[in-house]
């Protein structure tokens, strides 16, 4: 059966492409709910709503593997769906949050010893208003790892002009949200893009940010999790083709997707339920 990945928008792409090279013969199917884009204005409970309906589309598309390829829901929905939703069998629902929590702590998700020195001091992360305001990520740092300070910067705007493809609002957008991180955070020792759709612009962030700042690459921690997931679970495993499916305007979408895919693809039109 084919892989589902679902995101918001467009930014699932920069994960389905590391997930394509480490896995080129697997069959996925992409949904981007550009219909209801951006999820990360949108408050809890609307997050919840449209995570669940997305999931349960590619579910009714063959998908018995779902990764939520995006930051807000992953951080604001996947644990309530996880434990209140998903319905009880075969079907499974993983996230892009997990692997980066687990890479910096240098802890497994499951691993529910008490937390430990890592030698990583603070973490700047870059995301959406409502990954931020979820408090996940520094919820789930401080189980794991012990005196490390998170600092959040909300990048509003920053997904719509990736979105439009306006590298000039951009660039701007980022050197402003980097700047305010800096005045509170002047040499992060780690920084993490908590948005999928940033590596897009990860150039500008690199150029933005103090060059001793290790900036950590989502897309290749999420593809790597899950290879690594799906050698455990090989039933999930089927070769075949990719299909990309929008709740948007399909013209508009096959056009702004080829910065996230670096091609044309044919893309087609999905009607989620509700």
């Amino acid at each position: 059966m084919p892989i589902g990945v679902f995101d918001s928008g467009l930014g699932g792409l920069t994960v389905l492409r590391k997930l394509q090279s480490e896995m080129p013969e697997q069959a996925f199917t992409y949904l981007g709910d550009n219909k209801n884009t951006p999820y990360g204005t949108r408050d809890a409970y609307d997050v919840f709503d449209l995570t669940c309906k997305g999931v349960q589309h590619l579910f009714d598309q063959g998908c018995d593997l779902v990764i939520i390829a995006c930051n807000t829901a992953s951080a604001s929905a996947l644990h309530r769906m996880q434990v209140s939703w998903l319905p009880k069998g075969k079907q499974r629902v993983l996230g892009v949050f997990v692997p980066m929590i687990e890479h910096l702590t240098q802890r497994d998700w499951g691993d529910n010893a008490a937390p430990t020195h890592t030698g990583l001091k603070n973490v700047a992360v870059f995301a959406t208003q409502s990954t931020i305001s979820s408090g996940a990520f520094p919820r789930e740092m401080k189980f794991r790892a012990r005196d490390v300070e998170v600092f959040g910067q909300a990048c509003d705007g920053l997904v719509d002009a990736i979105e439009k493809g306006d590298r000039v609002e951009a660039e701007n957008l980022v050197k402003r949200h980097v700047a305010t991180m800096l005045a509170q955070l002047p040499l992060p020792q780690a920084a993490v893009l908590g948005c999928t759709h940033y590596p897009i612009v990860e150039d500008l962030f690199r150029a933005a940010l103090p060059a001793s700042t290790r900036l950590v690459s989502q897309p290749d921690l999420v593809a790597s999790a899950t290879r690594n997931y799906i050698s455990r679970h090989s039933h999930f495993a089927e070769q075949g083709p990719v299909r990309y499916l929008t709740t948007g305007n399909v013209d508009k979408i096959r056009n702004l997707a080829q910065q996230f895919l670096g091609k044309e693809v044919v893309w087609e039109k999905a009607e989620m339920a509700g």
